[in-house]
């Protein structure tokens, strides 16, 4: 009786612990694929921050957020 029950939570844990990193996965390839900002809306925000947006700035702020990324 003992062991069934030890399968069975075994069995829960294995199911947690796979489901997670399948989840993580995913997300990651998911997010790579559609960041969630681009130049446009960075371009924007600065915008309406009160900032003048220059390339050199913007290109500067998303290679950070893709070394962040990764």
């Amino acid at each position: 009786m003992w062991q069934l029950i030890l399968v069975g939570v075994l069995a829960l844990l294995a199911g947690i612990a796979l489901g997670f990193f399948i989840a993580r996965k995913y997300m990651m390839s998911y997010l790579k694929k559609n960041p969630p900002i681009n130049e446009q809306m960075l371009k924007m925000m600065m915008v309406q921050m009160g900032m003048k947006p220059s390339q050199k700035k913007i290109n500067q702020m998303m290679s950070a957020m893709n070394k962040q990324m990764k």
